[in-house]
Protein backbone atom coordinates (compact mmCIF):
# COMPACT_ATOMS: atom_id res chain seq x y z
CA UNK A 1 0.00 0.00 0.00
CA UNK A 2 1.37 3.54 -1.39
CA UNK A 3 0.90 6.10 1.69
CA UNK A 4 0.50 9.68 0.20
CA UNK A 5 3.25 12.47 1.87
CA UNK A 6 1.56 14.59 4.75
CA UNK A 7 0.76 18.02 3.73
CA UNK A 8 0.10 20.34 7.09
CA UNK A 9 -1.24 22.91 4.31
CA UNK A 10 -4.18 20.33 3.99
CA UNK A 11 -4.00 19.35 7.41
CA UNK A 12 -4.69 22.61 8.61
CA UNK A 13 -7.69 23.09 6.07
CA UNK A 14 -9.30 20.52 7.64
CA UNK A 15 -8.63 21.41 10.86
CA UNK A 16 -10.18 24.98 10.03
CA UNK A 17 -12.96 23.46 8.26
CA UNK A 18 -13.63 20.84 11.60
CA UNK A 19 -13.43 23.91 13.99
CA UNK A 20 -16.41 26.24 11.22
CA UNK A 21 -18.69 23.40 11.80
CA UNK A 22 -18.48 23.03 15.53
CA UNK A 23 -19.26 26.80 15.23
CA UNK A 24 -21.70 26.21 12.71
CA UNK A 25 -23.86 23.41 14.19
CA UNK A 26 -23.83 25.32 18.39
CA UNK A 27 -25.67 28.70 16.45
CA UNK A 28 -27.60 25.92 14.42
CA UNK A 29 -29.42 24.89 17.89
CA UNK A 30 -28.73 28.31 19.28
CA UNK A 31 -30.61 29.78 16.75
CA UNK A 32 -33.53 27.13 15.88
CA UNK A 33 -35.85 27.47 18.62
CA UNK A 34 -37.46 24.32 18.06
CA UNK A 35 -34.18 22.40 18.09
CA UNK A 36 -33.33 24.33 21.37
CA UNK A 37 -36.74 23.74 23.08
CA UNK A 38 -36.69 20.03 22.15
CA UNK A 39 -32.99 19.64 22.89
CA UNK A 40 -33.37 21.32 26.33
CA UNK A 41 -36.49 19.29 27.32
CA UNK A 42 -34.97 15.85 26.73
CA UNK A 43 -32.14 16.95 28.36
CA UNK A 44 -34.10 18.26 31.77
CA UNK A 45 -35.91 14.53 31.09
CA UNK A 46 -32.11 13.14 31.87
CA UNK A 47 -31.61 12.17 28.34
CA UNK A 48 -28.56 12.10 27.12
CA UNK A 49 -27.00 13.74 23.53
CA UNK A 50 -27.06 10.18 21.74
CA UNK A 51 -30.78 9.24 22.70
CA UNK A 52 -31.75 12.94 22.12
CA UNK A 53 -30.25 13.09 18.27
CA UNK A 54 -31.78 9.19 17.73
CA UNK A 55 -34.83 9.93 18.86
CA UNK A 56 -34.88 13.19 16.45
CA UNK A 57 -34.14 11.11 13.97
CA UNK A 58 -36.49 8.58 15.04
CA UNK A 59 -39.31 10.31 14.69
CA UNK A 60 -38.50 12.00 11.91
CA UNK A 61 -38.48 15.58 13.36
CA UNK A 62 -38.10 18.58 11.07
CA UNK A 63 -35.13 19.40 12.90
CA UNK A 64 -32.23 17.47 13.62
CA UNK A 65 -28.71 17.72 15.54
CA UNK A 66 -26.40 14.90 15.71
CA UNK A 67 -25.28 13.91 19.39
CA UNK A 68 -21.61 15.42 18.60
CA UNK A 69 -23.23 18.92 18.05
CA UNK A 70 -25.49 18.51 21.11
CA UNK A 71 -22.39 18.08 23.07
CA UNK A 72 -20.61 20.68 21.38
CA UNK A 73 -23.48 23.12 22.34
CA UNK A 74 -23.64 22.22 25.59
CA UNK A 75 -19.87 22.98 26.41
CA UNK A 76 -20.38 26.21 24.39
CA UNK A 77 -21.10 29.53 26.19
CA UNK A 78 -24.51 28.88 24.63
CA UNK A 79 -25.41 25.94 26.31
CA UNK A 80 -22.72 25.10 29.63
CA UNK A 81 -25.30 26.06 31.99
CA UNK A 82 -27.23 22.56 30.99
CA UNK A 83 -24.67 20.57 31.82
CA UNK A 84 -25.90 20.05 35.05
CA UNK A 85 -28.40 18.08 33.41
CA UNK A 86 -26.00 15.63 32.35
CA UNK A 87 -25.48 12.60 34.95
CA UNK A 88 -21.84 13.35 34.19
CA UNK A 89 -22.45 17.18 34.92
CA UNK A 90 -19.39 17.55 32.88
CA UNK A 91 -18.66 20.97 31.21
CA UNK A 92 -15.62 19.95 29.14
CA UNK A 93 -14.58 16.72 26.62
CA UNK A 94 -13.16 14.16 28.92
CA UNK A 95 -9.49 13.58 28.41
CA UNK A 96 -8.44 10.39 26.45
CA UNK A 97 -5.79 8.37 28.33
CA UNK A 98 -3.74 6.88 26.18
CA UNK A 99 -2.08 3.48 25.98
CA UNK A 100 -4.40 2.19 29.29
CA UNK A 101 -3.14 -0.87 31.28
CA UNK A 102 -6.24 -3.36 30.37
CA UNK A 103 -4.81 -5.57 33.01
CA UNK A 104 -6.85 -8.64 33.72
CA UNK A 105 -7.68 -10.04 37.39
CA UNK A 106 -10.64 -12.39 36.79
CA UNK A 107 -9.77 -16.05 36.91
CA UNK A 108 -11.09 -18.09 34.28
CA UNK A 109 -13.31 -14.92 32.89
CA UNK A 110 -16.01 -15.52 30.47
CA UNK A 111 -16.66 -12.70 28.41
CA UNK A 112 -19.72 -11.23 27.61
CA UNK A 113 -19.50 -12.32 23.81
CA UNK A 114 -20.10 -15.85 25.18
CA UNK A 115 -23.48 -14.95 27.03
CA UNK A 116 -26.26 -16.65 25.90
CA UNK A 117 -28.41 -15.11 23.33
CA UNK A 118 -31.56 -15.08 25.55
CA UNK A 119 -29.64 -12.37 27.93
CA UNK A 120 -28.36 -10.43 25.37
CA UNK A 121 -31.63 -9.68 23.58
CA UNK A 122 -33.71 -10.23 26.93
CA UNK A 123 -35.51 -12.67 25.29
CA UNK A 124 -35.61 -15.11 28.62
CA UNK A 125 -35.55 -14.22 32.13
CA UNK A 126 -33.65 -14.59 34.92
CA UNK A 127 -30.37 -13.08 33.48
CA UNK A 128 -28.99 -10.54 36.12
CA UNK A 129 -26.12 -7.44 35.86
CA UNK A 130 -24.23 -6.61 38.86
CA UNK A 131 -22.21 -3.44 40.22
CA UNK A 132 -21.28 -1.87 43.42
CA UNK A 133 -22.07 1.86 44.32
CA UNK A 134 -19.16 3.16 46.61
CA UNK A 135 -18.78 6.01 48.99
CA UNK A 136 -17.66 9.42 48.36
CA UNK A 137 -13.82 9.48 49.03
CA UNK A 138 -13.55 11.72 51.23
CA UNK A 139 -15.97 10.53 53.49
CA UNK A 140 -13.28 7.47 53.69
CA UNK A 141 -15.86 5.26 54.39
CA UNK A 142 -15.13 1.61 52.73
CA UNK A 143 -19.11 0.73 53.06
CA UNK A 144 -21.03 0.41 49.47
CA UNK A 145 -23.56 -1.14 48.08
CA UNK A 146 -24.07 -4.45 46.27
CA UNK A 147 -26.65 -3.91 43.38
CA UNK A 148 -28.26 -6.58 40.82
CA UNK A 149 -30.51 -6.16 38.04
CA UNK A 150 -32.92 -8.15 36.22
CA UNK A 151 -32.74 -7.51 32.19
CA UNK A 152 -36.08 -8.32 31.21
CA UNK A 153 -38.06 -7.50 34.02
CA UNK A 154 -36.08 -4.59 35.68
CA UNK A 155 -36.16 -5.67 38.68
CA UNK A 156 -33.30 -4.01 41.50
CA UNK A 157 -32.08 -5.63 44.72
CA UNK A 158 -29.15 -3.79 46.48
CA UNK A 159 -27.47 -4.92 49.68
CA UNK A 160 -25.21 -2.62 51.77
CA UNK A 161 -21.99 -4.12 52.30
CA UNK A 162 -18.70 -3.33 54.39
CA UNK A 163 -15.98 -2.89 52.00
CA UNK A 164 -15.30 -4.32 48.45
CA UNK A 165 -13.56 -7.15 49.68
CA UNK A 166 -14.48 -10.16 46.86
CA UNK A 167 -16.16 -12.13 50.01
CA UNK A 168 -18.13 -9.29 51.23
CA UNK A 169 -19.19 -8.81 47.80
CA UNK A 170 -20.39 -12.71 46.91
CA UNK A 171 -22.32 -12.84 50.59
CA UNK A 172 -24.48 -10.29 49.31
CA UNK A 173 -25.23 -11.43 45.81
CA UNK A 174 -25.73 -14.91 47.60
CA UNK A 175 -28.53 -13.60 49.94
CA UNK A 176 -29.99 -11.36 47.11
CA UNK A 177 -30.12 -14.13 44.43
CA UNK A 178 -30.88 -17.58 46.41
CA UNK A 179 -34.61 -17.03 46.62
CA UNK A 180 -35.00 -15.56 42.68
CA UNK A 181 -35.05 -18.03 39.52
CA UNK A 182 -31.14 -16.53 38.37
CA UNK A 183 -29.49 -17.98 35.04
CA UNK A 184 -26.47 -15.85 34.46
CA UNK A 185 -24.86 -12.49 35.99
CA UNK A 186 -23.31 -10.13 34.22
CA UNK A 187 -20.56 -8.05 36.07
CA UNK A 188 -17.24 -5.81 35.57
CA UNK A 189 -14.22 -6.61 35.86
CA UNK A 190 -13.83 -5.32 39.58
CA UNK A 191 -11.65 -7.02 42.19
CA UNK A 192 -14.83 -7.21 44.34
CA UNK A 193 -15.45 -9.65 41.13
CA UNK A 194 -12.58 -12.23 41.37
CA UNK A 195 -14.25 -14.98 43.03
CA UNK A 196 -17.34 -14.98 41.04
CA UNK A 197 -16.73 -19.08 40.69
CA UNK A 198 -18.34 -19.22 44.15
CA UNK A 199 -20.91 -17.96 43.32
CA UNK A 200 -22.19 -20.97 41.53
CA UNK A 201 -24.12 -19.15 38.51
CA UNK A 202 -22.87 -18.51 35.23
CA UNK A 203 -21.54 -15.39 34.98
CA UNK A 204 -20.54 -12.89 32.22
CA UNK A 205 -18.11 -10.48 32.07
CA UNK A 206 -17.99 -6.65 30.28
CA UNK A 207 -15.11 -5.64 28.24
CA UNK A 208 -12.47 -3.47 30.10
CA UNK A 209 -13.57 0.48 30.38
CA UNK A 210 -16.93 -0.66 28.59
CA UNK A 211 -19.67 -0.05 31.59
CA UNK A 212 -21.95 0.50 28.44
CA UNK A 213 -22.50 -3.28 28.14
CA UNK A 214 -24.81 -3.40 31.42
CA UNK A 215 -26.84 -0.28 30.71
CA UNK A 216 -29.80 -1.50 32.71
CA UNK A 217 -27.88 -1.73 36.35
CA UNK A 218 -26.20 1.60 35.11
CA UNK A 219 -29.60 3.13 35.14
CA UNK A 220 -30.81 1.71 38.01
CA UNK A 221 -27.65 2.65 39.86
CA UNK A 222 -28.52 6.55 38.91
CA UNK A 223 -31.94 5.95 40.53
CA UNK A 224 -30.79 4.99 43.46
CA UNK A 225 -28.57 7.94 43.51
CA UNK A 226 -31.74 9.93 43.54
CA UNK A 227 -31.64 8.94 47.46
CA UNK A 228 -28.29 8.37 48.51
CA UNK A 229 -26.39 11.50 46.21
CA UNK A 230 -22.82 11.03 45.04
CA UNK A 231 -20.53 12.27 47.73
CA UNK A 232 -22.50 10.31 50.89
CA UNK A 233 -20.97 8.04 53.21
CA UNK A 234 -23.24 4.29 52.14
CA UNK A 235 -22.29 3.88 56.12
CA UNK A 236 -25.02 6.87 56.90
CA UNK A 237 -27.99 4.86 55.58
CA UNK A 238 -29.36 1.89 57.49
CA UNK A 239 -30.51 -1.60 56.29
CA UNK A 240 -33.87 -0.55 56.41
CA UNK A 241 -33.54 2.82 54.35
CA UNK A 242 -32.41 0.73 51.84
CA UNK A 243 -35.07 -1.63 51.49
CA UNK A 244 -37.30 1.43 51.49
CA UNK A 245 -35.59 2.58 48.02
CA UNK A 246 -35.72 -0.80 46.39
CA UNK A 247 -39.40 -1.26 47.62
CA UNK A 248 -40.07 2.47 45.53
CA UNK A 249 -38.11 1.29 42.16
CA UNK A 250 -39.97 -2.02 42.20
CA UNK A 251 -43.22 -0.95 42.39
CA UNK A 252 -43.21 2.09 39.93
CA UNK A 253 -44.90 1.67 36.21
CA UNK A 254 -42.44 1.66 33.95
CA UNK A 255 -43.18 2.20 30.23
CA UNK A 256 -41.06 -0.23 29.10
CA UNK A 257 -43.21 -3.14 30.40
CA UNK A 258 -46.56 -1.62 29.74
CA UNK A 259 -46.91 0.42 32.85
CA UNK A 260 -46.35 -2.55 35.16
CA UNK A 261 -44.10 -2.63 38.04
CA UNK A 262 -41.10 -5.08 38.10
CA UNK A 263 -42.84 -6.95 41.08
CA UNK A 264 -45.55 -7.23 39.38
CA UNK A 265 -43.68 -8.87 36.17
CA UNK A 266 -41.60 -10.93 38.51
CA UNK A 267 -44.50 -12.61 40.46
CA UNK A 268 -46.58 -12.95 36.93
CA UNK A 269 -43.46 -14.80 35.83
CA UNK A 270 -42.62 -16.69 39.25
CA UNK A 271 -39.51 -15.78 39.55
CA UNK A 272 -39.43 -15.66 43.13
CA UNK A 273 -38.70 -18.83 44.10
CA UNK A 274 -40.40 -18.75 48.10
CA UNK A 275 -43.24 -17.13 49.61
CA UNK A 276 -41.74 -15.14 51.95
CA UNK A 277 -40.38 -13.26 49.08
CA UNK A 278 -43.56 -13.24 47.16
CA UNK A 279 -45.01 -11.59 50.48
CA UNK A 280 -42.00 -9.00 50.61
CA UNK A 281 -42.66 -7.82 46.80
CA UNK A 282 -46.25 -7.60 47.72
CA UNK A 283 -45.77 -5.12 50.34
CA UNK A 284 -44.95 -2.63 48.14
Amino acid sequence: MVLGNYESTIAEHKTLIRRESSKYQCMKIEEGNDLRKYIIEKLGKHWNPDEISGRMKKDRKSFYASKTAIYEWLRSSYGQRYCAYLYSQRYTARRQRKNKLRKTLIPNRIGIESRPLGATNRTRYGHYEGDTIVSAKETRSKFALSVIYERKTKYIDARKIKNMKPESNNYALKEMLENKKALSLTQDNGIENTKHQELGLATYFCDPYSSWQKGGIENANKMIRQFIPKGSSISDYSDKYVKMIITVLNNKPRKSLDYKTANEVMLEKKLFKDINTRNYALEG
